[in-house]
């Protein structure tokens, strides 16, 4: 037995649970950004991934609420400075990470609110996250909307200028090892992968 969705008649809620619960795991982006009053904003994405190596391009999006149609201070202080921090999620952090997820005030600095310490970046504003084991300072080359409802994207193509990779997490070629980068993916709902051998 087959179910089959109309995507022009489904609800947007429904459509966007079977959508993120199909395509899965997805790694997860732990975007630091900043506004140009200075506030500093940490958030997650799992709608990420990397699209070209030359050049270095990783791509995530951050969806407007399906409940408002507002959009999340990640992207608004993207369309003010064109820079971000792009960490990767490990679970060590993954609660920590979670916390930072909430709807903070503009003024709240989830650095501080999730306990994650600013490291400065060398090349761009948003500061890197000491705690995550690879960082990736990127400027944003483009910003394209995907749509002007509550549910739609907002491809973020941010072009890698410098990487930091915590030496703890490399063997003994000097290569990433993923059981000690021991990274956290994201499936539907409340479910999250770990890295396992």
């Amino acid at each position: 037995m087959i179910k089959t969705i109309d995507v022009k008649s489904a609800e947007t809620a429904d459509l966007y649970q079977y959508l993120s619960a199909a395509v899965t795991p997805r790694p997860i982006a732990f975007v630091s950004s900043i506004d140009s009053q200075g506030n500093k904003n940490l958030s997650p994405f799992s709608f990420f991934n990397i699209f070209s190596i030359t050049p270095p391009i990783l791509v995530f999006s951050p969806v407007k609420r399906v409940r408002d149609n507002t959009s999340k201070h990640t992207l608004d202080n993207i369309n003010q400075i064109k820079e971000c921090v792009i960490s990767l999620v490990t679970e060590k952090i993954v609660q920590q990470v979670s916390l930072s997820s909430c709807d903070f005030d503009i003024k709240t600095n989830e650095f501080v609110k999730a306990g994650f310490t600013e490291v400065k970046s060398d090349l761009i504003t948003p500061p890197r996250i000491k705690e995550s084991p690879i960082n990736f300072e990127c400027k944003v080359n483009e910003v394209i909307s995907l749509g002007n409802q509550g549910g739609a994207g907002n491809l973020i193509l941010c072009e890698v200028l410098k990487i930091h990779i915590n030496k703890k997490i490399m063997d003994e070629n000097n290569m990433l090892d993923p059981l000690k980068l021991n990274i956290v993916s994201r499936f539907g709902k409340n479910w999250y992968g770990a890295t396992t051998k």
